[in-house]
């Protein structure tokens, strides 16, 4: 059962640490010349594309975006079914020689943005994967790293970062939330 702890993030604030994520994006990468980003669903989908949307506005240029379905790349893999049907990303655009950014919207043990990497690189072989979070949480139990962090907040095993965003909620902001 999860209970209501605090709001960490409302809607101004994740309008903010978007943008700023984007103009970070484009100042590391020297402009958007071969950059694509590649949102992790769910709730790294929609961030993904206000990210883009964003540099669009900031370079006046659309970056190639879309997402991938990381599920057959999870190392729990077999946790999930005995006999898993791989399959591979359904990218538009070849990934080859490109800078990737990975878009997610919690940054915990790191196993999906590791997962993520898997999926991206079974599309081709990028010059760069870098990784951007909304908020990173900490508790990492691998050695993988944000390169762009909207916020970081110190949590305990025990709470939960909720960010809730259309399409898949009706209101726009971070929580944390008890686990009890």
């Amino acid at each position: 059962m999860l209970s209501f702890k605090a709001e960490l993030m409302d809607e101004t604030a994740m309008r903010r640490a978007l943008m700023r994520i984007s103009h970070e994006i484009v100042e590391k990468n020297k402009g958007v010349e071969a950059l694509c980003l590649v949102g992790i669903r769910r709730r790294g989908e929609p961030l993904a594309h206000i990210i883009c949307g964003n540099i669009e506005k900031i370079e006046g240029v659309r970056v190639p975006c879309e997402s991938v379905d990381i599920k057959y790349y999870r190392d729990d893999l077999t946790l999930m079914n005995e006999s898993p049907i791989w399959r591979k990303p359904d990218l538009s655009f070849d990934v080859t020689g490109k800078s990737v950014v990975l878009v997610d919207d919690v940054l915990y043990t790191g196993r999906t943005a590791r997962a993520a990497m898997e999926a991206v690189i079974a599309c081709g072989r990028p010059k760069v994967i870098q990784l951007a979070v909304l908020v990173d949480r900490g508790h990492r139990e691998l050695p993988i790293r944000a390169d762009f962090v909207g916020k970081n907040v110190p949590t305990s095993r025990n709470e939960l970062v909720e960010v809730q965003i259309p399409p898949f909620d009706g209101t726009t902001r971070v929580c944390l939330m008890d686990i009890n």
